[in-house]
């Protein structure tokens, strides 16, 4: 983040209340369940819904497998309850019908939502589900899980066909759909793991011969086991355990709004600034949150986000990026002060 205006920013190193108020909102939005309960309390349940693709990752081998030996591994004192509630050819509509069965009877505090690939996949056969029905259906889940009480982290639907992005006879589908839950993501403010991009990322330097599919699945879609070893270490990042130990470029902005605007106009900065994952596609993760801090050292900062790059050459090229200056040029009248603090996440 950088606004044309060089009083408004401060990119060298802050205060000491300042940096308080950088890790404050870095707490907050970076791991929710740190600013809900402090982190992953002992005995904690995590459901991981889903489709076949979690259906056979609770199987010997599968991501979620994975998870719970890393868990016992790494975590064992934490006693956390893995539950796997996938099955075979779901879609969205399945998942809210079986979402009390399946999932809200077990009262997790976390629920990973991993859908959608049945829902381009099978469109194919007139049996998919529209654009509409799909965003809806993703807004009802997440309001039912967070009014149970449990934090949500989604999904986007990682891959149908392994070929370089674009070649694949159902990309620009599944992209519109990636995109949707990615929009979805913002608007509700839950965590947002892309799966779709992080698969995209990962085959366009470990796939060389362009094949449909044997990197990450054994069929284009569900995962072999290197598949499940990768989504495995996705999935425990996003938890806030590590996983791969693979470094990330975290960006972190602080907003301190002017008196005179109104909560609508914050609100537009809010929704711009949550839109950009959808137009820059250097963006593996972002989240944000309003200051809940009871330190009173937030020095008038209220909003904070979190944009995470994969690398330096992400951030570079989101700088510059039309999408970014278009929403600099939209905040910039309207904040007081703004603080910009990166850092390294990860070995």
């Amino acid at each position: 983040m950088s606004l044309p205006c060089p009083a408004l920013v401060r990119e060298t190193v802050p205060s000491v209340l300042s940096i308080a108020a950088v890790l404050a909102v870095v707490a907050l939005v970076v791991n929710p369940s740190l600013a809900a309960d402090g982190a992953l309390k002992k005995g904690d349940r995590i459901v991981f819904l889903g489709d076949s693709i979690t259906q056979a990752g609770d199987r010997p081998g599968g991501y979620i497998q994975v998870v719970r030996e890393v868990l016992k591994a790494r975590h064992a004192k934490l006693e956390l309850e893995v539950i796997g509630a996938g099955i075979s050819g779901h879609k969205v509509p399945d998942l809210e019908k079986r979402l009390d069965r399946d999932v809200l009877a077990h009262k997790p505090q976390v629920v990973v939502i991993y859908i959608g690939i049945n829902d381009v996949w099978h469109s194919q056969n007139g049996k998919g589900t529209s654009k509409e029905d799909y965003e809806a259906g993703l807004g009802r889940l997440i309001e039912r899980i967070e009014t149970a009480g449990a934090r949500v982290v989604l999904c986007t639907p990682s891959v149908i066909g392994e070929k370089p992005a674009g070649t694949n006879s159902l990309d620009k589908m599944l992209s519109e759909y990636a995109g949707i839950s990615r929009g979805v993501a913002a608007e509700t403010g839950v965590q947002l793991l892309d799966l779709n991009r992080e698969f995209r990322d990962y085959l366009g330097r470990h796939n060389p011969l362009e094949a449909a599919k044997g990197v990450l699945t054994s069929d284009g879609v569900h995962l072999n086991a290197a598949g499940n070893r990768f989504v495995a270490a996705r999935m425990l990042e996003a938890l806030g355990l590590g996983g791969s130990g693979s470094r990330r470029l975290r960006h972190v902005v602080l907003f301190k709004f002017k008196p005179e605007v109104t909560g609508a106009k914050v609100q537009e900065v809010v929704r711009a600034f949550a839109r950009l994952p959808q137009r820059i596609d250097v963006i593996v993760g972002f989240e944000h949150g309003i200051d809940v801090s009871v330190e009173n050292k937030q020095k008038g900062f209220t909003h904070g986000f979190v944009v995470t790059f994969r690398d330096e050459p992400g951030r570079d090229t989101y700088l510059p990026h039309p999408a970014h200056q278009e929403f600099v040029k939209l905040v910039g009248p309207r904040v007081a002060d703004v603080l910009v603090f990166d850092y390294w996440t990860g070995k």
